[in-house]
């Protein structure tokens, strides 16, 4: 018996158990990565020093350590010192062991034997039939691919959680993620889940006979035949093609938002972070991920704004829920349900989705210019300078030298030569203030 072979209900509660295992560690990572800016010194942070409590600097025993429940019987506070310790803490470990369990009922169908076509993100173009699994058994293969994808959420959860806090998300949460999705789809060269490019000639001839009836696509083929026989090569190339196209068109739309904004629409964190979205998914389904992400912005905006009164959202977090969105409902997404079609078709164009994707982001342009041209015209502005609620340090410091016209108020008063302050015009004003001082 192998571990793919328990029980529906015992591999659910282990997969559970992970993931709470894994959130504990999510915790370590929201916490010490932003301490560093480079990659390297913030990987060896995450394992140097041991934890200890932030007060009293008690290393924390294995058992105040276990997660969730090692919150609940601690009550939330140090065993040493009672410091109050965020409930936040087992709130990421809970939540991110149900993004585990989630994702494995999303992704590993029930039954024997396991039926391919019921997980979340099959297609019919997929590893399965291109390049085929090859030794692989469908079980193991959907494990493979799941453990696959579970990089990535981790790689997204710590990322959205730093983002939330200071909005950067840095590259010691998305580099190392990278790094796995490109050797993963190039070692086990069956993760994808759709291939690298697949189109439909029927379909493209349908699109060109009204403007191209002499345009024969009858000789083209779905897909390249190479695909089968480099099936490693083919897997590197969906993770770096997937990783360049999604990095690209978020770098693109960055661009577009600040020529025509004249301020940074979206953070270069970002970009990463769609690179890494697409270096595990492929170009198609980050695509689809990066067209899912403002609706939940648009979604989260009014929690966003009651809880923290800033001008500027962190949209990392967003994109991860697209990414997940797109996990747990591919199959819907790519080839529709009952009245609606899917998306699948639209990728199947071949060349001429390349050409749709040109006029998508000509309309995006000129969307941008007619909003801040209705702008304009109703006398909005874009003034990045506004009114601050609180009153800052640096407000008080410039109120106070403004208001300090003796330059030896407050201070031991030094010899001084009569000519100097005569010469600053403040002559009489120090004989007063000097004389009125007693």
């Amino acid at each position: 018996m192998t571990i793919f072979d328990l029980p529906y209900w015992l591999a659910s509660c282990f997969v559970f158990v992970l993931g709470a295992i894994a959130g504990s560690f999510l915790n370590v990572c929201v916490y010490r990565i932003p301490k560093h800016q480079y990659v390297w010194p913030a990987l060896k942070g995450l394992y140097s020093p041991p934890s200890t409590c932030p007060r009293c600097r008690t290393r924390i025993s294995w058992r105040d350590n276990i997660p969730i429940f090692g919150w609940l019987l601690l009550r939330g506070r140090c065993r040493q010192c009672r410091m109050w310790i965020s409930p936040r803490y087992p709130a990421i470990e809970l939540l991110n062991a149900l993004l585990f369990l989630t994702l494995y009922w999303c992704e590993i169908p029930d039954g024997w034997p396991v039926k391919v076509a019921a997980s979340s993100v099959f297609a019919e173009i997929g590893p399965q039939t291109i390049p085929g699994l090859g030794d692989l058994s469908p079980l193991t293969f959907l494990h493979l691919r799941y453990f696959y994808h579970l990089v990535l959420i981790e790689s997204l959860m710590v990322a959205s959680f730093i983002d939330f806090d200071s909005r950067e998300i840095p590259d010691a949460s998305t580099l190392p993620a990278m790094a796995v999705g490109l050797i993963g789809g190039l070692l086990i060269a069956r993760v994808h889940i759709v291939p690298l490019w697949w189109q439909n000639p029927p379909q493209i001839f349908t699109f060109t006979r009204l403007f191209w009836p002499e345009w024969d696509t009858g000789d083209w083929a779905h897909s390249p035949d190479w695909f089968t026989t480099w099936p490693h090569l083919h897997g590197l190339l969906v993770s770096a093609v997937g990783l360049l196209v999604a990095g690209g068109v978020t770098w693109g739309v960055r661009l577009l938002g600040h020529f025509v904004l004249r301020r940074e629409a979206m953070g270069f964190g970002d970009v990463i972070l769609m690179a890494v979205i697409g270096s595990f998914l492929g170009w198609q389904p980050a695509l689809m991920a990066f067209v899912l992400a403002p609706a939940f912005a648009i979604a989260g905006l009014p929690f966003q704004l009651l809880s923290k009164r800033e001008r500027y959202i962190p949209y990392g977090p967003y994109l991860s829920l697209g990414a997940l969105a797109v996990l747990m409902a591919f199959d819907k997404l790519w080839s529709g349900t009952g009245t609606w079609r899917g998306v699948g078709s639209m990728f199947e164009l071949g060349p001429l989705f390349l050409a749709f994707m040109l006029l998508m982001a000509v309309m995006f342009l000129f969307t941008l210019l007619l909003v801040q041209g209705f702008k304009s015209l109703i006398g909005l502005r874009d003034d990045d300078d506004e009114l601050l609620d609180a009153w800052t340090a640096a407000d008080q410091a410039q109120y106070v030298a403004s208001e300090r016209v003796d330059h030896e108020f407050g201070l031991w008063r030094k010899p001084e030569w009569p000519g100097i302050p005569a010469g600053r015009g403040l002559l009489h004003h120090n004989h007063w203030r000097q004389n009125n001082r007693h």
